[in-house]
């Protein structure tokens, strides 16, 4: 027998130990087998743009070939002044012209390189030298990947603002954060040490990425004090030789918050002063400061109408005071009423943006950019592209991005997100009735705007995985790959960056493309399908699930679910009339149940759970079997993983293998408490039977309990049979047992046992057959797994472990031990006797 969770021992293979902090930047050596097609290397690096002291975009571009070249190919390059015919030759066409000879680089873009590569001699000439550096990031992901091949191209950024957005807070946290505390600030100050923000700005520059908003859209205005001033200038030295600029989120009552005045009005004089004089402080310190995102209105953030000003004021002030320095101002579409009237059926908040911002289109000023959530609620596992972007042509704008898994899973769930993200790039809003992808609008194209681009919410911390997870980091790089990219295919960016990351072996890249791309519809299946939104605890910590938070509050993430209906009427003829706000052809698409998409059934439409699908089944049996499908895929990362074993270094292969073994098990806590939730909600029993009958399962409640008592969770479907069993004594060290004698034929079983892993507490837990130890563990996710926990009994903190291959006979009994830590009271839910490949 094995334990089924846990480090499983040590594995010796041929692969170097990674702990993940060069990420896809790793130079390791690249395999003999694919040297074959190198002839000739490269002799020497040359360096233009020699006026440039060390810290520039240039000399970075030449030491990363250098440290490239000598990590992939074993070759240490010197650098020099003078070219061969065997050089590398990396610089600005401007330098380069005036060294050698006049280019025609009309074809060049801001930010764009030139890439010419034949034999051994290669040029990398940027438009500017942040250009220069990208091509060289470019080239050597080239080598890394073997490929020797000549090229000759030009690539240029499809939109211009291509920024990470960091929800950092000033005493270290970080909201929506599940990979440690923030690079940037500690104490309410900028940390000493900016080695790791010196680390994340090389590889977003090897993305193309070319700004960080480094603090919380949530601001605290004590980040404009004159030491924080002084820091965020340490973060701007520290980044600017990768190209990369600082961007900061404001709070908008930063004048009376901070400067004492009595208000924060946008049109009254003396804030606007207040405003310019820290604006030009602000640039003072930091002169290529990128500009400012703004959050005004939303979630209790103060903003303009608390004055009865409009948005575009509080906008224009900003964009006001930055213009001069050549400043941008990012501000956020999100804005809604989050103590909406739950009994008000014609209330929406999926309207809120194009109701805030349609009538304002033309108002503001050329340097700001309205910054868009992807869909009109809020990151959530299936939405239609937001109304807004149809709806505001006279507008910069730019797209919101989620690479930090809020609503997927906390990056403890594995879930690609790239192909969702394309579903929204590739999305044609037929403006006008002509060709209107949202990939073309945010970049300015389809409205002749000069300004736009992609704003990605990225949220790394100081884990050596940056984002808490290994395979997490595929979602961040696919982010930079489409902002400069968004024609890209997803399943090639994921291939690219496995290579990159883990390596050349067919069995590796293979396994994780497929795990990767079956991951987004699994974690649909089994969180929330037909498009009635991630089913998660919208009021608690966005990761497990509780589908009846979504209704009956103010915050409008609404599935009007009922004992007979379900789903959102979002159609102009009976609903809250959000259909009406897409252009014509997609208005009428949306209308009618008979031609939108089922995928968003449940998004503009509200029906009975009988109503049929185009499958056939019905609405409800639909839940059923896609929770049901979702969970069951869940279970297949496992063993695809499993079988990768030796061929990727044990830190990764281990840290991997852990959390999906924590997916596989969370998953069937997903899928029977929604399931649960709805059967009893809807009174419709599962056609296949599935759903509340679990004949695997011993009931922790059911078995002997000494010291153990039952407790009721809540919600009540995230427990089996609505129960669980803790211990009743809640002193440290206080123990109790479950024992159960089992009714099962002489064979070999995986046992698994659902318990509950609460924060505060590190429950002590032992496993016995015939009082002989099979399993010892600790209830410690904490300090293993990234994800926001809980201190109840619930969805986010149910969890799973398991032995596999136990030799079991009837008579045999089976005894778990907990002793109490903390508040954690050694709670269990359920024991499974699970014959081979069975999950139930």
């Amino acid at each position: 027998m094995r334990a089924r969770w846990g480090v499983l021992g040590l594995v010796f293979g041929l692969v170097a130990a990674d702990d993940g902090l060069n990420g896809w930047l790793r130079y390791a050596p690249l395999p003999e087998g694919l040297r074959s097609n190198l002839t000739k290397l490269p002799s020497r690096i040359v360096v233009l743009n020699t006026t440039a002291t060390g810290n520039t975009p240039i000399s970075v571009a030449a030491k990363e070939l250098q440290a490239g070249i000598k990590g992939i190919l074993g070759t240490e390059l010197a650098i020099a002044t003078e070219a061969t015919n065997t050089s590398i030759v990396v610089g600005t066409v401007d330098a380069y012209s005036a060294k050698y000879r006049e280019l025609n680089a009309s074809a060049l873009e801001e930010d764009g390189y030139w890439l010419i590569k034949k034999g051994p001699k290669v040029h990398i000439l940027g438009k500017n030298e942040r250009g220069a550096l990208y091509g060289a990031f470019e080239y050597l992901s080239r080598l890394a990947k073997g490929d020797f091949s000549d090229v000759d191209i030009i690539s240029n950024p499809d939109a211009p603002i291509r920024w990470t957005n960091e929800w950092d807070n000033l005493d270290g946290s970080i909201e929506r954060g599940y990979a440690g505390p923030s690079i940037f600030f500690r104490n309410g100050g900028i940390v000493k040490d900016l080695t790791r923000v010196r680390q994340y700005a090389r590889l977003l520059a090897s993305l193309g990425i070319n700004a960080i908003v480094v603090n919380n859209v949530n601001a605290n205005a004590n980040l404009l004090n004159d030491e924080n001033i002084d820091g965020l200038g340490r973060i701007a030295d520290t980044i600017r030789p990768y190209g990369l600029q600082v961007g900061i989120s404001l709070n908008f009552a930063s004048p009376q918050l901070l400067g004492g005045l009595s208000t924060f009005d946008p049109l009254d004089s003396k804030v606007i002063e207040w405003w310019t004089e820290k604006t030009n402080k602000l640039y003072k310190r930091v002169p290529d400061l990128a500009g400012y995102l703004v959050k005004a209105n939303s979630e209790g953030q103060p903003g303009p109408l608390t004055y009865n000003r409009t948005l575009a004021d509080g906008a224009n002030l900003f964009a006001r005071a930055v213009k001069p320095h050549g400043g941008i101002i990012m501000f956020r579409a999100f804005v809604y009423n989050h103590h909406a009237d739950w009994n008000d059926w014609k209330f929406d908040r999926a309207n809120a943006a194009v109701e805030f911002f349609k009538h304002l289109d033309g108002k503001f000023l050329d340097n700001v950019v309205v910054q868009i959530k992807y869909g009109p609620i809020d990151f959530q596992v299936r939405e239609p592209a937001s109304p807004l972007f149809a709806n505001i042509p006279n507008t910069n704008m730019a797209i919101e991005l989620q690479v930090t898994q809020e609503y997927l899973g906390h990056q403890d769930h594995l879930v690609y997100i790239a192909p969702l993200w394309k579903e929204i790039l590739d999305f044609d809003m037929r403006v006008d009735s002509k060709p209107s992808h949202v990939r073309d609008i945010v970049a300015g194209r389809r409205y002749n705007k000069k300004l736009g681009g992609y704003a990605g919410v990225v949220n790394v911390g100081t884990n050596t995985t940056w984002l808490g997870s290994h395979l997490a980091m595929s979602n961040l790089y696919a982010y930079g790959k489409l902002a400069w990219d968004p024609t890209q295919d997803s399943v090639s960016i994921l291939q690219d960056w496995t290579k990159l990351t883990f390596g050349h072996d067919r069995s590796v890249l293979d396994t994780i493309t497929k795990i990767s791309m079956e991951s987004w519809p699994a974690y649909e299946n089994y969180t929330g399908n037909l498009g009635i939104q991630t089913l998660t605890d919208i009021l608690y910590t966005h990761f497990g699930p509780n589908p009846a938070s979504q209704d009956g509050n103010g915050w409008g993430q609404w599935t009007r679910a009922d004992g007979k209906t379900i789903g959102m009427d979002r159609t102009v003829k009976n609903g809250t009339g959000n259909a009406g706000q897409y252009p014509p052809e997609l208005a009428a698409k949306y209308e009618e149940i008979e031609t939108t998409p089922e995928n968003l059934l449940l998004w503009f439409h509200h029906v009975n759970y009988t109503t049929r699908l185009s499958t056939g089944k019905t609405v409800i049996q639909h839940f059923y079997d896609a929770h049901y499908d979702g969970a069951a895929t869940a279970q297949t990362f496992v063993t695809a993983w499993e079988s990768l074993r030796g061929k990727i270094d044990t830190e990764r292969f281990e840290h991997v293998l852990f959390r999906l073994k924590f997916q596989a098990g969370h998953s069937l806590v997903w899928r029977d408490a929604v399931n649960g939730f709805y059967r009893n909600l809807s009174g419709i029993p599962d056609e296949l039977d599935r759903v509340w009958n679990h004949k695997y399962r011993i009931e922790a409640e059911s078995m002997q309990l000494t010291g153990y008592g039952p407790v009721k969770v809540f919600p009540t479907e995230t427990a089996s049979n609505f129960t669980a069993i803790m211990v009743s004594n809640s002193a440290a060290g206080s123990r109790g047992e479950a024992v159960t004698v089992l009714d099962v034929e002489a064979g070999i079983y995986d046992i698994a046992i659902n318990y509950y892993d609460v924060t505060d507490g590190r429950a002590h837990y032992g496993a016995f057959l015939n009082d002989e130890p099979l399993l010892e563990w600790i209830g410690n996710l904490e300090d293993k797994l990234g994800h926001a926990f809980s201190t109840k009994l619930d969805g986010h903190s149910a969890t799973r472990i398991g032995i596999e291959g136990v030799e079991l006979k009837k008579g045999d009994v089976l005894k778990i031990i907990g002793i109490v830590d903390g508040i954690e009271l050694a709670p269990l839910d359920y024991v499974s006797i699970l014959p081979a490949g069975i999950i139930d």
